[in-house]
């Protein structure tokens, strides 16, 4: 992990198109602003982790159940 030390109104750049700045900082909060393309997703980590296990939990789903689906949706 890269460890960095920055005041309030200093950026991190990561890559060309990503820059990070501290916004403000409060205690033990730090408000960060985040300029990156429009298409990139940004999420905070539990969220993200929150996300990665849904999407692991769907991968799972049994077979039986979208064959059940299956005949439920099939055209008449």
């Amino acid at each position: 992990m890269l460890v960095l030390t920055r005041r309030s109104e200093e950026s991190i750049r990561l890559g060309e198109d990503i820059l990070i700045t501290i916004v403000e900082i409060k205690g033990n909060q730090v408000r960060l602003g985040i300029s990156a393309p429009k298409g990139m997703r940004i999420y905070r980590d539990e969220l993200y982790q929150k996300i990665l296990e849904e999407n692991r939990l769907s991968a799972e789903t049994d077979g039986e159940i979208f064959g059940r689906l299956r005949e439920v949706f099939r055209k008449p």
